[in-house]
């Protein structure tokens, strides 16, 4: 897992034809926005969320973010210890998030 800055995340993001963002919030949280494109796994459904990693595509690039950055954190570790290749945790998470919203 790398942390990235927004600013890391969005430049790094733009240039990436293998990325995947995966917002690990709940359903209510999603429904105070979210960044477009994002697929949303729950990482407090706790054995669902593993489930669901395991039908992801292991050879993209997530792009990984929860409301503050602790459970997006998280999530990367699990990826990581799951075999992803490669994950990007959202410093500071969408609470910080200054980019396009949908909502």
């Amino acid at each position: 897992m790398k942390e990235l800055s927004q600013e890391e995340w969005r430049k790094q993001i733009s240039n990436d034809d293998n990325a995947v963002i995966l917002d690990v919030r709940t359903e209510l949280e999603v429904e105070e926005g979210y960044i477009p494109e994002a697929k949303n796994i729950d990482i407090y459904k706790g054995q669902e969320f593993l489930q669901e990693l395991d039908k992801l595509d292991k050879e993209k690039n997530y792009y990984v973010y929860c409301r503050s950055g602790a459970r997006s954190a998280q999530a990367c570790n699990l990826m990581d210890q799951k075999g992803f290749k490669q994950t990007y945790n959202l410093i500071g998470g969408f609470s910080q998030w200054e980019g396009e919203k949908a909502e």
